[in-house]
C-alpha cells in the first residue's frame, strides 16, 4: 500500500452517548437489610453496529450486571453506551476490527462509570466491572463466524458474552 493511501485512512469519534440506561431494585428495602453483603454477579456485555450513512457508523456496548444477595435480585443494571465513529479509508477487515474491538475498548470505560455511577445511586456499593480483553472477544467472534459461514450461516454484527467471574463489589 503506498504512503497517500495510507495516510488516507482516518478514524474518529463524532458523538459519544448514554443510549440507554436503567437501575432496578426488585426487593427494595429488603435487599438493604443484611449485615454482610456477599453478592453474586452475572454479567452480559453485548456489543452491535450500524453502517449509518457513508463512512458514519453507530456502535453500541451493551451491559446487564445481574447482582443476586441471598437467593433474591439485589439489582438489575442495563446501559446502553454508544458512539458515532468515521471511518475513512480502512478495508473491510479492518473495518470489522476497529468496530467490534477499538471502538469496544473506548466505549467500556464510560459504561463502566454509568454501571457504578447507577449502583451507587441505588443505595448499594459502587460496582466495579473489571477490564474486559475486547481484542480477546473480537477474535472469538470472528471465529465463531467463520465457522458459521461454513456451515452456511449468515454473520448477524453482534456479539454476545457473557462473564461470570473478575467483577468486584466494593464496600
Amino acid at each position: 500500500m503506498s504512503e497517500e493511501q495510507e495516510t488516507q485512512k482516518q478514524f474518529a469519534i463524532q458523538k459519544l452517548y448514554v443510549k440507554d440506561a436503567s437501575f432496578e431494585s426488585p426487593d427494595a428495602p429488603n435487599a438493604f437489610n443484611s449485615k454482610q453483603w456477599d453478592p453474586k454477579i452475572d454479567l452480559n456485555l453485548t456489543n452491535s453496529q450500524r453502517r449509518l450513512e457513508g463512512d458514519l457508523y453507530e456502535v453500541v456496548l451493551s451491559i446487564t450486571a445481574t447482582v443476586t444477595h441471598q437467593e433474591s435480585t439485589a439489582f438489575l443494571v442495563e446501559v446502553q453506551q454508544a458512539a458515532v465513529v468515521s471511518l475513512t479509508g480502512f478495508d473491510e477487515q479492518e473495518t470489522k476490527y476497529l468496530l467490534g474491538s477499538q471502538c469496544m475498548n473506548i466505549l467500556f470505560p464510560y459504561a463502566r462509570e454509568v454501571v457504578s455511577d447507577l449502583s451507587v445511586r441505588g443505595g448499594f456499593p459502587p460496582l466495579i466491572l473489571s477490564p474486559v480483553n475486547f481484542d480477546a472477544l473480537f477474535q472469538q467472534h470472528m471465529q465463531q463466524q467463520q465457522a458459521k459461514q461454513e456451515d452456511g450461516e449468515q454473520e448477524d454484527g453482534v456479539q454476545d458474552v457473557s462473564v461470570q467471574e473478575g467483577t468486584e463489589l466494593t464496600h
